[in-house]
């Protein structure tokens, strides 16, 4: 095996997330928001799904609610999924912050 060939297979799966073509779901959301903040969606943003989704993060309303900045169901969900499989427990912070939950996320995976 060669070097370059061993190094790819020893560092894991590529993340080509980038790769892949926008969703309809994250056109559609895109499209809303476009049309109230009366903006246009740059075909940069159009490309994938990674500059899609910063498109989104910065131009998206911000929720006045205090639950705003609780984690999701999915990363509640992920992340017990994580913490049973590596018998890891979640700090009770993470639950009520969405970028502590991301943070504890990445680190366990």
């Amino acid at each position: 095996m060669s070097y370059q060939a061993r190094d790819a297979a020893l560092s894991g799966p590529s993340n080509d997330y980038h790769l892949l073509p926008v969703t309809d779901r994250q056109m559609r959301y895109a499209r809303a928001i476009a049309q109230q903040s009366a903006l246009e969606i740059p075909v940069e943003a159009q490309r994938d799904r990674r500059s899609m989704s910063a498109w989104i993060s910065a131009h998206k309303p911000v929720d006045p609610s205090p639950f705003a900045n609780y984690p999701t169901g999915k990363q509640v969900a992920f992340a017990e999924r994580i913490s049973r499989t590596k018998r890891r427990p979640i700090p009770s912070e993470c639950f009520r912050d969405k970028q502590a939950m991301s943070l504890w996320i990445d680190h366990n995976k």
